[in-house]
């Protein structure tokens, strides 16, 4: 039986609900994911301690279970976990299976110490693992308020997990599943996602416009340097030809971001001699600086306006010294794109998304955007519909930079209008992504959705890129016809007339007994006749 994206994520999602009532999604995703990929972990060892010692698959992981606790206490145990460990990276106990943890739940034997002792046998087993649940407090006081509410909390989740069936999951199954709880917790999380989590439709166009041209290569290099939970990295794979070949280089600044990030590549089953993720602060000192340092593909989403340090050091710094001048300290935001464009191979592409400011904003911004404009580096300007991010509503753009080009017109595209109600989101279908991707191939002019401005026209604009001023997407009104609109207030003045004439019908038949009364009303009746 062969396990669908929706069997998964209705299980992985299932787990969610353990946790919802005592924690938001920001903290108990910690907790779930990382489950989650114990649960691979062990399943898939298991998998291939079955494999080596009977050449095969066992029909279910109980079957893997029995055959490794015999092997481990067997005469050959040591050779089997040596090629384990060579094999695997990593070797578990047999009773530290997640299989075996939940035997133990039904039995009610279960310690949370046995999975403490798991998870750090991972982590200590390679540097690959290192600190790979660091964020996962089995003692914390927000899974109940004494030892044996925590407890159940533990072994309720380890019940929950364990209908994930990783065994029967073909190719990404299990990953997209993983992703989409990503995608859930950012829906549930709000601005606080934006740290982890592009919306599938910008990652979308950014990976298929920066990969154009370059989806048969082999062995294409893909650079992330704010990589968050490393789907837009991963995204590459589905527009490659040689996916399986395909090598990432990311990194993430928040240590439990950058975990999502090394577990999602493992999901998907990303081989880890293609993967070189690193836990750091990409502005503060550059990485890569040995090994790959230039690559095919550059895809970023920053945090937009980010404060940074803007030392002057950095003026001597190779990613910025060219341009003369730094970017604010209150907006990081071209920081963040010249260090990505620092490591773009000559023919590569580069696409980042960032807020319209960059477009437009003076001072040392412009400076730098003069720059790339005069050097032929900005190739294409996307502008996204509004409240398409979970970080922020304002509406975002993705800016396409290219090395060495000869010519230096740039495309503009006004895709605002491309997207359809979700919920509190907007978001693009596949027909919206089809659009804005082949209106950047096909690079010519589209009334009201494109525009390929010369270098000339961008000059005589101060290189103010604001898309507004090159594509006009305002829609016309329809004209007006007077002669309607005079016989509509004709019909309206005889409405008027008609209603005044019967309020003034109703007040003369008007008698009181307060003669002070009849004075004004006689006054209101005079007053309504001058109108």
């Amino acid at each position: 039986m062969v396990v669908s994206n929706k069997d998964l994520q209705s299980v992985l999602w299932a787990g969610a609900d353990v946790l919802r009532s005592k924690m938001d999604a920001n903290e108990y995703k910690d907790y779930l994911l990382s489950f989650v990929f114990y649960k691979y972990l062990s399943d898939t060892f298991l998998v291939k301690v079955y494999d080596l010692l009977n050449d095969g698959e066992p029909s279910s992981i109980e079957e893997a279970q029995m055959a490794y606790e015999e092997a481990y206490n067997g005469d050959d145990a040591k050779e089997l976990l040596s090629e384990l460990r060579e094999q695997c990276l990593y070797v578990i106990e047999p009773s530290r299976t997640f299989f075996s943890l939940t035997k133990k739940v039904a039995n009610n034997n279960f310690k949370r110490e046995d999975l403490k002792s798991a998870f750090n046998d991972i982590e200590t087993s390679n540097p690959l693992f290192a600190n790979l649940f660091k964020d996962v407090d089995l003692y914390s006081n927000r899974l109940g308020t004494n030892d044996t509410k925590q407890g159940a909390t533990v072994a309720e989740l380890v019940t929950v997990i364990n209908q994930a069936d990783v065994l029967h999951a073909e190719g990404d199954v299990l990953g997209n599943a993983y992703e989409y709880l990503i995608g859930q917790f950012a829906s549930e999380t709000g601005k606080k996602a934006g740290e982890f989590y592009t919306p599938a439709g910008p990652a979308e166009i950014l990976t298929r416009i920066a990969i154009y041209g370059q989806e048969t290569k082999r062995g294409l290099l893909v650079y992330d340097p704010c990589m968050g939970s490393a789907s837009l990295l991963l995204d590459a794979r589905k527009f490659s030809e040689n996916p399986a070949y395909v090598k990432y280089f990311g990194q993430e600044l928040m240590m439990s971001t950058y975990n999502l990030a090394r577990m999602n590549m493992f999901l998907h089953r990303v081989a880890p001699e293609n993967q070189r993720l690193r836990n750091g602060d990409t502005l503060d000192a550059d990485w890569p600086v040995s090994e790959e340092t230039e690559f095919d593909m550059v895809v970023m989403n920053p945090p937009y306006s980010a404060k940074w340090s803007a030392k002057k050091g950095f003026l001597s710094d190779s990613r910025f010294s060219d341009y003369g001048v730094l970017a604010p300290k209150s907006k990081a935001d071209y920081a963040f794109l010249l260090h990505g464009f620092y490591h773009l191979k000559s023919t590569g592409t580069m696409g980042i998304v960032l807020p319209h400011g960059v477009l437009f904003r003076g001072a040392a911004e412009g400076k730098i955007r003069q720059k790339l404009l005069e050097n032929g580096s900005i190739y294409a300007v996307i502008g996204l519909p509004a409240n398409m991010f979970y970080n922020t509503t304002i509406p975002t753009c993705i800016i396409v930079l290219k090395k060495h080009r000869t010519g230096r017109d740039v495309l503009f595209i006004d895709a605002s209008r491309y997207f359809e109600k979700n919920k509190t989101q907007n978001v693009m279908n596949a027909e919206h992504i089809e659009h804005v991707v082949e209106l950047y191939k096909n690079r010519q002019d589209v009334e009201k959705e494109a525009h390929l401005a010369s270098f000339d026209e961008i000059k005589a604009n101060d290189f103010n890129l604001n898309i507004p001023r090159y594509v006009d997407s305002s829609v016309e009104e329809n004209p007006v016809d007077l002669s309607d609109v005079n016989a509509e207030l004709a019909g309206l003045d005889g409405e008027i007339e008609s209603a005044k004439d019967g309020v003034l019908s109703i007040l003369k038949t008007l008698r009181n007994d307060d003669g002070d009364a009849l004075p004004a009303i006689n006054d209101f009746i005079k007053l309504m006749e001058d109108i």
